[in-house]
């Protein structure tokens, strides 16, 4: 139902049949600071919404201040997180132990390639995430990416639906990774010591009692400790690797079943030989670690001041870059193209340092995965309990069902991961496909519709050569994801294929020794 923003009344009946505030009191309320602004301005900006209210959205929800008021006499708030527990969030999601196959990458593109990438890639997804915060702010009723989908193409339910499936199963997938890299982990550190079966089963149970706490908030101080951790995990690896002998299978004395490949090669540029299929699964790799824009509207929805988003995201792109350039470049500079594995700890040649290197990852192994469950279940909860006292209130129904919604999620997450056997290059495949959308296209859109509603048909004409860079850009920008899209999808499946051939595919629900 299409509704005027700016001439919005305070006092009138909200959709959902509750009584406002001025019905609740007797007394008139004031106009909120944000719809007064609205009202005294152009109608360039009271027009700036790109998408009418959803007649299923209460008016509530149209102010960050009023979402605020609504939840003051709840015992569970959503709207509490500053800006640095926001950036904590960020931190757990991005310094992950994807960290550790900047390495390879670096290997597979050579380093200077491999470092302009990562600037180049970390500045594209730090632009594109600056456009989901603008877009959240003008759409405070907007809960997660899901609801985004359905504004950005006309309002329509199919767009939702589309976009909600897509959602969930990257997040379901991404839990599913975290359950076999936890089994990974228990087989490095116990030598195989039972089936890996086993070792993700608790994996995902452990990850399904860290997902229980209901707000970000919460979450915030476990996300801290996480990425404290796996700053610690990433730096001993990095250490380890330029203070060890040699790297993994580098010992002229107990050569591998091919004889001993020689000193550690590092290349500037790509070897010759290299294919497209391996460079662009490489320079993919990157891209997939840096883009995480499906969980942004999420975390902003938890925000108390929204317009502080930009601080988190610019703090957290800046470590990133630093981080990942400097564990990528002097781990490959020690292991070389030929002793490379993915992830990098597999390289390091003393056990002892592999498993404390390792073994630091822990937090981050289970609570990357917790992120994602948190932001499924959210998704879910929020739309069978919404306008309900099971939704804000400790409620035996309303933790009952957030905890069943959990164990679901990780179920089917750790289903999946065994049933399955080329899991991770399905995770490419499934990658290509989502982050193209939630990765650079949303976001192109996104930017245009805004541009379109501020200035009208035109508007890269109407703004001068700042229109034109900005409409160039994030037409470049969805051309980017239409090449994950197309190329970035054949080159995940081509790499299938070529696993089948190789004979490195397993069975399904395989015991299975998986460890580094």
């Amino acid at each position: 139902m299409a509704m005027n923003h700016g001439a919005w009344d305070p006092a009138r009946r909200n959709s959902n049949g509750s009584q406002s505030l001025s019905e609740k009191s007797g007394q008139e309320v004031p106009k909120l600071k944000e719809n007064y602004d609205l009202e005294n301005q152009g109608p360039e900006r009271r027009n700036s919404r790109i998408a009418p209210i959803h007649s299923n959205t209460s008016v509530d929800r149209l102010s960050v201040t009023r979402q605020v008021e609504l939840e003051a006499e709840n015992a569970i708030k959503y709207r509490t997180c500053s800006w640095q527990k926001t950036a904590a969030l960020l931190f757990s999601e991005y310094i992950c132990l994807a960290i550790m196959s900047f390495p390879w990458s670096y290997s597979i593109l050579g380093l200077v390639p491999g470092l302009i990438l990562t600037v180049v890639v970390a500045g594209l997804v730090l632009y594109t995430s600056l456009i989901v915060w603008r877009f959240c702010l003008r759409h405070p009723e907007v809960r997660d990416v899901c609801d985004i989908g359905q504004y950005l193409f006309w309002d329509s339910r199919i767009a939702w639906w589309v976009t909600a499936i897509m959602f969930l199963l990257n997040n379901t997938f991404i839990q599913g990774l975290h359950c076999l890299v936890g089994a990974k982990y228990l087989n490095t550190m116990t030598g195989g010591g039972t089936c890996t079966i086993v070792w993700s089963l608790v994996a995902a149970i452990i990850s399904w009692v860290f997902s229980l706490p209901r707000t970000f908030n919460t979450l915030s101080k476990a996300a801290t400790f996480s990425a404290f951790f796996t700053f610690v995990s990433v730096l001993l690896a990095t250490i380890f690797a330029a203070i060890e002998a040699h790297p993994a299978g580098d010992d002229p004395d107990y050569p591998g079943p091919g004889g001993w490949l020689g000193n550690p090669i590092v290349t500037a540029v790509p070897v010759a030989g290299t294919t497209f299929v391996s460079g662009l699964n490489a320079f993919l790799n990157i891209s997939y670690t840096f883009i995480g824009q499906i969980t942004l509207p999420s975390f902003i929805a938890e925000m108390k001041e929204p317009k502080d988003f930009w601080k988190s995201v610019t703090a957290v792109t800046i470590a990133e870059v630093i981080v990942f350039s400097v564990v990528g470049a002097v781990v490959y500079a020690y292991t070389g193209n030929q002793y490379m594995t993915s992830p990098a700890f597999g390289s390091l040649g003393d056990e002892i340092y592999k498993k404390v290197a390792f073994s630091f990852m822990i937090p981050t192994l289970i609570f990357l995965g917790v992120l994602y469950a948190s932001v499924s279940a959210r998704f879910i909860f929020f739309r069978i309990f919404e306008g309900t006292r099971h939704k804000s209130n400790h409620t035996v129904v309303g933790w009952a069902s957030w905890a069943g919604i959990l164990a679901a999620l990780w179920i089917a997450a750790w289903i999946i991961a065994e049933v399955i056997p080329f899991f991770s290059d399905l995770l490419s495949i499934m990658s290509s496909l989502f982050d193209s959308f939630f990765g650079f296209i949303f976001w192109g859109v996104a930017y245009l519709r805004m541009r379109h509603a501020d200035y009208g048909p035109g508007f890269y004409r109407k703004r001068g050569i700042r229109g034109w860079i900005g409409f160039i850009v994030n037409v470049l920008i969805i051309l980017c994801g239409l090449f994950f899209l197309g190329p970035g999808t054949y080159a995940s499946v081509d790499s299938v294929v070529l696993s089948y051939q190789a004979g490195n595919v397993g069975s399904a629900f395989s015991c299975a020794n998986n460890g580094l």
